[in-house]
């Protein structure tokens, strides 16, 4: 019997595919025991338990941008984290560590290395962050996402996605039904991520009446920090309904409801969004190393999405851009089927089938 731990938290971004090859590796080695590393700040703390999954909380480790306190307290933070890291490790009898980046994964790579666990590391992004970069030095498996990502040994994996997005099965209408939107109105998906952001939901805001009287619906994923008592249903004469909500479970339900969506640029939804066939307008992230701008690329540059840079968003760019958009159902369709082309869909299973040989080796 094999005891895989799977490290990665802070945002769907890193719970989703963690949460995707957990399920894959069920399938696969059905006797196996699993158990999830995260901190009690992320999204990890309701999602991973949803899932069925075991979670074991560490101390997150941020890298501090600059120098100050943070900067200062970091050996001490980073060696608590690696001793919990290792108590969990130890406790689960650990065969691998499959870790995703993030918060979580410097000390969890630390300790494994320390205690002989093999480690296998899966980066989402174009552009590899810090924790994977140091990870990938002693990993005895790198996946990748994008084939540019530059990361030694990579072997070019995609997104490890729920069965509920890959299978592609789901009535368009039993979707719409479970956000209560008309079955034959267009819907336009406004998510800014598991956290929200701010700029999309303002532009929305901005935009709404406009919408509306266009009959368009809206399903407003605008963020649990960001939802308020004064965000309501709101219907108009036109057919036009906006349904805000804090969070969705199932992005997969989402999608299908959706002609066409307005998002940020991480990774997991570039590659949900594109093996569920739906178009995107993305306004990545501006912060950080660039790394959202470079995941959309390939799609905006083959025409299955468009692009608005963040600091040109506004309730006038999106009047000029998504109106026009949502009636001209040739042009979706075509998006759509471009979409569909570019990325594989069975990486949660190529990811777990290599833990288990990596697993195999030791």
């Amino acid at each position: 019997m094999t005891s895989v731990v799977l490290a990665g938290g802070g945002t769907a971004g890193h719970t989703s595919p963690l949460i995707a090859t957990a399920e894959a590796l069920k399938v696969l080695d059905p006797h196996g025991e699993l158990v999830c590393v995260g901190t009690a700040r992320g999204l990890e703390t309701r999602v991973v338990p949803a899932a069925g999954l075991a979670l074991e909380l560490i101390t997150p480790v941020p890298m501090p941008r600059k120098p100050g306190s943070d900067l200062v307290k970091l050996p001490w933070k980073l060696a608590r984290s690696v001793r919990e890291s290792r108590r969990i490790l130890r406790d689960a009898g650990a065969d691998a560590l499959v870790g995703f980046g993030g918060y979580v994964a410097i000390p969890a790579y630390i300790a494994a290395r320390t205690m002989g666990v093999p480690v296998v590391i899966h980066e989402a992004n174009k552009v590899p962050g810090i924790a994977n970069r140091i990870g990938a030095r002693f990993a005895a498996h790198v996946a990748t996402t994008f084939e540019e990502t530059a990361l030694p040994g990579a072997h070019l994996t995609g997104m490890p996605m729920s069965r509920s997005i890959t299978d592609g099965h789901g009535s368009v209408d039993r979707a719409r039904e479970q956000f209560d939107l008309h079955p034959d109105r267009p819907v336009l998906l406004v998510s800014g991520g598991s956290q929200g952001a701010r700029s999309i939901n303002d532009a929305v805001h901005s935009a709404l009446d406009e919408f509306l009287s266009a009959g368009i619906q809206v399903l407003h994923v605008l963020g649990p920090k960001n939802f308020t008592d004064q965000h309501v249903v709101r219907t108009h004469p036109s057919g036009g309904r906006y349904r805000p909500v804090p969070f969705v479970e199932t992005m997969a339900d989402a999608y299908r409801a959706a002609d066409l969506m307005l998002a940020r640029g991480g990774a997991a939804t570039v590659m949900e969004t594109a093996v569920s066939g739906l178009p995107v307008v993305f306004v990545p992230l501006p912060w950080g190393n660039g790394e959202q701008e470079k995941n959309v690329s390939g799609l905006v540059d083959s025409g299955a999405g468009l692009m608005i840079r963040d600091d040109a968003l506004s309730g006038d760019t999106l009047r000029a851009e998504i109106l026009p958009l949502m009636t001209d159902t040739a042009r979706l369709q075509e998006m759509s089927k471009r979409a569909r082309t570019h990325y594989p869909r069975d990486a949660a299973e190529s990811l777990a089938r290599a833990t288990l040989a990596v697993i195999g080796t030791k």
